[in-house]
């Protein structure tokens, strides 16, 4: 299992699989910010709640400059139904394997209802537009993330 990823590292590269069948590189986005947040499973009530956030905060987003990613071990065809449905205006990767988690220090061990097992810990990684990791958000409470994430990215103008 990995350490979570500090503030002021060099964010780990990456190309994943995207909801419409390309690929995405974290290097294409050089010279933006970009969000990274990282979530357990596609239209569950918090990842929706989640999503949702996102996409409501999309001008704030858009005005700040920043390219919004979602990131969980969903296919490409169940991401493509979760924005479809919930009309998400950015990205969802696939991360089926779970290895850029696991880069991010997002794959953990989690309990629910006394078992453990390993799974995405929601979080999201802020990135400027260097490519360093400028904001650490762990263990992600859905409910007014996406306005921390606009506070975090006012910080880095």
């Amino acid at each position: 299992m990995a350490d979570w990823i500090e503030e002021g590292a060099r964010a780990p590269a990456f190309t994943l699989p995207t909801h419409d069948g390309g690929k995405l590189s974290l290097a294409s986005l050089k010279g933006k910010p970009v969000v990274l947040y990282f979530y357990p499973k596609d239209d569950t009530p918090g990842c929706t709640r989640e999503a949702c956030g996102f996409r409501d905060a999309a001008p704030g987003l858009a005005a700040a400059g920043a390219v919004v990613l979602g990131v969980s071990r969903d296919s490409a065809a169940s991401h493509a139904r979760f924005r479809e449905k919930h009309r998400l205006p950015f990205t969802l990767l696939v991360d089926a394997d779970h290895a850029i988690a696991e880069k991010y220090g997002a794959w953990r061990e989690k309990t629910l209802y006394g078992k453990k097992s390993m799974g995405i810990v929601r979080s999201t990684f802020v990135i400027d537009a260097a490519g360093t990791v400028a904001r650490v958000f762990r263990s992600v409470k859905p409910d007014g993330h996406a306005e921390q994430v606009l506070e975090a990215l006012a910080d880095l103008g």
